[in-house]
C-alpha cells in the first residue's frame, strides 16, 4: 500500500479522474476458477456454481495491484474476505492515511466508502456517481490482469494452495508489465477534473456512516 509521496500521489491521480477525495485504493474480489478440490470440496463452489478462490485485491488508479490476498474459498463472501485480513487491521489501526472505495458487498468505515444504497439528494448522487468512477480501475484492472494472464480466466487445474500462487505470481509479473509499460494497455485518456481536493482533511470519527455523510455535505 502507498504511503507518503506514494500516497499523495495516488490520492491526487483518483481525485483528478474521479473528484472523490482521499483515495488510496479501489478495493474488490475476484474469482479464480479451480479444479475440485480433494478436501472440503463443498466451501470452493462459489455462488454461480463452479469451483473457485475468492482474490482481494486492492488497485491504483495506475491499474497496479498494491495489495492482494489469495486464500480464501469460493464461498467466502468479499465483507468476510476483508474483515479477517491484515489490510483490514492496517486500515483500522491507522497505518496508511488515505480511503479505500469499495461497493455495497463491504460495509462501510470510517477508512472504506460505499455508494448510498437508495441516494435520496443531489449530493447523494453526485457522491455515488465519484465513487463509481473511483471503483471501476478495480474492475479494469481485474480485466487486464485476466486478459494478460488467461489461466486466471479459463482455470487453473491444480490444488487451491497452488493456484493462490499462482494467483499472486500472476499478480506480481502484471505490476511488472505496467511499470514497463508493455502491451496490453487498456487506458483511456484522463479528463481533467482539477486537483483541489484530492487530500482531505476528514473529522475524528469511528462511524463509517458520519464519515461518508460528511464527504457527501462538504465536497459534493
Amino acid at each position: 500500500m502507498p504511503r507518503q509521496e506514494r500516497a499523495q500521489a495516488a490520492k491526487e491521480k483518483f481525485y483528478r479522474l474521479s473528484r472523490f477525495p482521499n483515495v488510496l485504493g479501489a478495493i474488490d474480489c475476484t474469482h479464480v476458477k479451480i479444479q475440485a478440490p480433494t478436501d472440503n470440496e463443498g466451501d470452493y463452489v462459489n455462488r454461480k456454481g463452479y469451483h473457485s478462490i475468492n482474490v482481494q485485491m486492492v488497485c491504483d488508479a495506475d491499474y497496479q495491484f498494491t495489495n492482494c490476498v489469495a486464500e480464501w474459498p469460493g464461498c467466502v463472501h468479499d465483507a468476510r474476505v476483508f474483515r479477517n485480513s491484515r489490510l483490514r487491521d492496517a486500515m483500522e489501526n491507522g497505518q496508511y492515511n488515505g480511503l479505500l472505495v469499495g461497493d455495497s458487498a463491504y460495509p462501510c468505515r470510517p477508512f472504506l466508502m460505499t455508494p448510498f444504497n437508495q441516494p435520496a439528494s443531489e449530493k447523494e448522487r453526485r457522491f455515488n456517481n465519484s465513487l463509481c468512477r473511483a471503483r471501476v480501475f478495480i474492475e479494469q484492472s481485474f480485466g487486464i490482469l485476466k486478459r494478460r494472464f488467461p489461466c486466471l480466466q479459463v482455470g487453473l487445474r491444480m490444488s487451491p494452495e497452488r493456484a493462490a500462487l499462482v494467483t499472486l505470481a500472476c499478480v506480481v509479473l502484471h505490476n511488472i508489465a505496467m511499470l514497463l509499460n508493455e502491451p496490453l494497455d487498456d487506458s483511456t485518456e484522463e479528463p481533467d477534473l482539477g486537483n483541489d481536493a484530492s487530500n482531505v482533511l476528514l473529522p475524528d470519527r469511528n462511524d463509517g456512516a458520519g464519515i461518508r455523510r460528511h464527504l457527501c455535505e462538504n465536497y459534493f
